[in-house]
């Protein structure tokens, strides 16, 4: 196992770089000017100046490798220096930034990324611990009243749009209700009680929906996969040995089936910092969802180059991640 994933992580490197340059090449290859909306009056020594000031007066290729040099040298070398407090070299490194505020795109991601943690990040975290026991049961007692809801409840949730469900919620909790703000104040500090339960409120609706769309997708792979192990050979034999139901359900099957829904999981993490684009615009969440947006409509080329490569490595490393899962709930699967 330890050869396979060094293997793989090694592998992961010309791949990380193909994607970046295909990226940074189809990005910066689009007829977008960060000037093209100054005063016509700016003299055209100052024009050249601003350009050079934004790196695009270099050619393509040394641009690329500046770009690629902010993920693999500076802000490594940044986080081991707030990590740690050793300073290494000057401090003085360069940043990329954004074409739009000409603040380093890092530093802006870092900002938005804890609001989509504490809304997406929840929200994924609390479909999978709800998908998991209803797709079980669901199996179990197919056919049963529980499956029924439960399948009707998944296929109303994963086929209603987010967009709808969550314009809908606002209208009956925020409009006529009135128990919890129809819109994400992203400057509240929890530092006491009462701010604690504000920010509890504000989350509860964004929370909601992502946890219905999450819970309905992923319970649906938990059933289908429970239903295909129920009926195998090992668990007439379990059982005819004299183990317990309980045991067969969560111990035998329980661990075979996951072992397809373990790709849905890790596949869908990769979106939790993403951030839910929709759902962030609907209850306007301040979070990595909408910078995306904001930067696609501003043609902020390297912040959407950044944001773009940065959900690639993150699915590059969640395959990692549930192909070792693999080897661990099923014995027999073997890499080395």
């Amino acid at each position: 196992m330890f050869t396979y994933t060094l293997r793989r992580l090694l592998f992961a490197i010309p791949t990380l770089l193909i994607i970046s340059f295909i990226i940074f090449a189809l990005l910066d290859l689009a007829p977008n000017d960060p000037l093209g909306d100054l005063p016509l009056t700016i003299p055209p020594e100052v024009r050249e100046q601003m350009r050079a000031a934004l790196g695009l007066d270099q050619p393509f290729f040394i641009r690329f490798l500046k770009w690629l040099q902010q993920f693999f040298i500076n802000e490594p070398l940044n986080i081991f220096e707030q990590i740690t407090g050793i300073t290494v070299g000057s401090g003085d490194r360069l940043r990329v930034l954004s074409w739009a505020t000409r603040s380093p795109v890092v530093d802006l991601i870092v900002q938005r990324l804890p609001q989509t943690l504490w809304v997406v990040g929840l929200s994924y975290l609390f479909g999978v611990l709800l998908a998991i026991p209803i797709g079980v049961i669901s199996a179990y007692k197919q056919y049963s009243i529980f499956d029924q809801i439960g399948t009707f409840v998944s296929m109303v949730g994963y086929s209603v749009p987010t967009f709808f469900t969550g314009v809908l919620l606002i209208v009956i909790f925020s409009s006529y209700l009135q128990w919890f703000p129809s819109i994400y104040d992203t400057n509240l500090v929890v530092n006491d009680w009462s701010s604690f339960v504000a920010q509890i409120r504000q989350m509860f609706l964004p929370v909601l929906v992502l946890t219905l769309y999450n819970t309905s997708q992923i319970s649906r792979f938990v059933r289908a996969s429970m239903l295909d192990n129920l009926h195998q050979d090992y668990v007439r034999t379990a059982r005819a040995k004299g183990v317990k139901e309980k045991v067969v359900l969560l111990v035998h099957v329980l661990r075979n089936s996951l072992i397809p829904v373990v790709t849905v999981i890790a596949l869908g993490v990769p979106t939790i910092f993403s951030g839910a684009i929709i759902t962030e615009q609907i209850f306007r969440v301040n979070g990595l969802g909408q910078l995306l947006i904001t930067a696609i409509q501003g043609a902020d080329i390297p912040l959407v180059q950044t944001l773009t490569f940065i959900f690639a490595v993150l699915i590059v490393l969640f395959n990692l991640i549930a192909d070792v899962l693999y080897g661990i709930l099923d014995p027999r699967i073997r890499y080395d």
